[in-house]
């Protein structure tokens, strides 16, 4: 389930800060950096089959029912994820989908959830995958494959990754029902297609959520295929909370309904939302007076809007947003503009994933691609075309069984 290499260099206006002094709750020594690959590949064969908590067959009777607390996914709607690659920022969308796949291996008939995952770098699309997943009847949760599109340039460059319980070997547990330390387990065990070992290093950790302290994480090194490994957090209630390698960092920064606020949208939230749009459709006229007022009224809300508590990365992705749009108007250029408008536009919405149903936010997205697509067709960028349409239609498929009938 290891998704693409992440490489930070200084994880841009605080991210790094969030996590590694202190927010997560742990110092930055606990998440070391990982072990070099002929330690790592030393110790896969080091004889951990004593430790192995994952080698009886399980069964599965309410596979759907997934109640166990560090891997939560039938109790998620959808989790943001934020991180960076190379300088440039890295955003995760998992979703669960509003259906089931049934997938036989050794003579069961198993029922499991189906979650969507996409990855932007830098707001393109990186990769789209399908999840599945089921809950045996010990409380432990079973990873029975996915299905992979890696993109290049807009475009389905392959599928790296992909694999399927029963068709390609067996399913790997990916949660035990109560880890402790010195558990070994295997999420993805096939040879010569997919391999991760995962070592329970740590429990009973505290991390700081979106909305203040959650107790009862766990601490796991997870060794790849390539000998290399990553440290990660799950807790309760969300699930992976952070991914941390030598060239890694991946932090959860919302998930609903967990972190909802209830109650009506805030007015300041939807000044943001209807400026963002106001901006790009007006870019190209040229009145530069009028896309300023509506920039200081956004402004002005969005500080409205921190006076209360946000959480902490997205205000981060939405601080660098709204400077990027700052500084395109100041610079007149529409094209920037465009761009800088969508960007805000899409940190913007997920503040509103806390009041607002996660459909009706992502018909909200499709909109705002669908102006993007406009902005790159106009600038002649196909592949940036493309890949607009692959997202638009990656979000589509979660949300079309709402507007059916």
């Amino acid at each position: 389930m290891q998704r693409f290499k992440l490489v930070p260099r200084h994880i841009a206006v605080g991210l790094a800060l969030t996590v590694l002094t202190g927010g997560v709750g742990v110092n930055a020594a606990a998440l070391s950096a990982p072990k070099n690959s002929k330690s790592a590949a030393a110790r896969n064969n080091s004889g951990l089959k004593e430790r192995r908590v994952d080698l009886a067959t399980p069964k599965f009777s309410d596979p759907t029912s997934i109640t166990n607390p560090l891997f939560p996914i039938s109790d998620l709607d959808q989790v943001i994820q934020l991180g960076e690659d190379q300088g440039e920022p890295l955003r995760v969308e998992v979703t669960l989908l509003p259906k089931t796949r049934t997938i036989k291996w050794k003579g069961q008939q198993v029922e499991v959830l189906v979650s969507q995952f996409i990855a932007y770098l830098d707001g393109r699309v990186l990769e789209v995958a399908v999840d599945y997943f089921a809950q045996a009847d010990d409380g432990s949760v079973w990873y029975f494959g996915e299905k992979v599109d890696n993109y290049e340039n807009g475009v389905i460059a392959n599928h790296d990754g992909s694999w399927l319980a029963g068709k390609d070997g067996r399913p790997g547990m990916i949660m035990p029902a109560n880890p402790k330390v010195g558990d070994v387990y295997r999420p993805e065990n096939i040879p010569g297609l997919v391999f991760e070992e995962v070592t329970v290093k740590a429990v009973n950790q505290v991390v700081d959520g979106p909305q203040g302290h959650v107790e009862g994480a766990i601490r796991v090194e997870e060794l790849l295929m390539d000998g290399t490994t990553e440290d990660k957090m799950f807790a309760p209630g969300y699930g992976e909370f952070l991914a941390r390698a030598e060239d890694e960092l991946v932090i959860l920064a919302l998930a609903v309904p967990i972190d909802g606020q209830g109650g009506s949208l805030p007015g300041a939230l939807k000044v943001l939302s209807r400026g963002a749009a106001e901006i790009f459709d007006g870019a190209s006229a040229g009145n530069w007076n009028d896309t300023s007022a509506t920039l200081d009224s956004m402004t002005a809300a969005w500080e409205s809007y921190q006076s209360g508590s946000t959480p902490k990365l997205l205000e981060t992705q939405a601080d660098i947003a709204l400077q990027a749009l700052d500084r395109a108007v100041d610079a007149k250029r529409p094209g920037r503009v465009r761009q800088a408008a969508v960007r805000f536009g899409l940190a913007s919405l997920d503040f509103e994933l806390r009041y607002r149903h996660f459909e009706k936010v992502d018909l909200d997205r499709i909109g705002l691609y669908g102006r993007r697509l406009v902005a790159d067709n106009e600038a002649g960028n196909p592949p940036a075309v493309a890949g607009d349409v692959a997202v638009i239609e990656t979000i589509w498929d979660r949300i079309a069984h709402t507007l059916s009938g």
